[in-house]
């Protein structure tokens, strides 16, 4: 089902390297309506290329399910917490939803 106009939800995903991270981030951003939800997904492996080396890393993967309006304040409130000099902050648009999830999220998120 396709989402009413005023609807603008958005997934933000990001790594970080251990669990305290990952609580610390998404209980501030929960804590302070900048997410409605964050899911740690533990145990990823990122294989990237850093400074011309091709690196490993074992990460925790964080989904944070916001709002579009709320990507610029989420954004930098990732960089406050985030440990690492370039984190991956990417925002993907949600299309389609479940019209109660999707006004749960916005109704939970909004500024």
């Amino acid at each position: 089902m396709m989402m009413r106009e005023d609807q603008k939800p958005i997934v933000v995903l990001t790594t970080v390297p251990d669990e305290q991270h990952a609580q610390r981030i998404a209980e501030a951003l929960v804590e302070s309506r900048l997410a409605a939800c964050v899911t740690v997904l533990p145990n990823v492996r990122s294989v990237y290329r850093w400074q011309g080396a091709i690196e490993r890393s074992d990460e925790i993967q964080l989904l944070i399910k916001t709002q579009l309006d709320r990507y610029g304040p989420l954004q930098s409130r990732i960089r406050e917490l985030h440990p690492y000099d370039v984190p991956e902050i990417l925002a993907v648009q949600v299309v389609a939803g479940l019209p109660d999830y999707v006004d749960w999220v916005c109704a939970e998120s909004a500024g």
